[in-house]
């Protein structure tokens, strides 16, 4: 069973910074699609970034390409998400996911393990 445990969320100002950290465990780390998410209340969940690690292939969506980033420390099983120039429009909840052995990987496909998720909050 792939678990995942994300951290790093908070409150930023407009223009600011945070990292999300996501730690994996039950799985072979070098073979994961492994994605963010975030959901805004009452709407669907959006993928924004994703990264295949066995090749450190990445993905963004439009909306946060050029400002955030999706990253792995392999000897820590943990996957990272930078987020800079963060912009109002990016408070939402943050979600890690993971399909443990997928090469098609894209924050647009379907993820069978998630977090808890962890709140960012990015004031003007």
């Amino acid at each position: 069973q792939v678990q995942l445990v994300e951290s790093g969320g908070g409150s930023a100002q407009t223009g600011g910074s945070l990292r999300l950290s996501c730690a994996v465990s039950g799985s072979f780390f070098s073979r994961n699609c492994m994605a963010w998410f975030r959901q805004y209340p009452g709407k669907a969940r959006e993928g924004v970034a994703s990264i295949y690690t066995a090749d450190g292939s990445t993905s963004y969506a439009d909306s946060v390409k050029g400002r955030f980033t999706i990253s792995q420390d392999n000897a820590k099983n943990t996957v990272y998400l930078e987020m800079n120039s963060l912009k109002p429009e990016d408070s939402a909840m943050y979600y890690c996911a993971a399909e443990p052995g997928s090469r098609w990987c894209s924050p647009y496909r379907y993820f069978t393990f998630w977090g808890q998720g962890t709140q960012v909050t990015v004031s003007s």
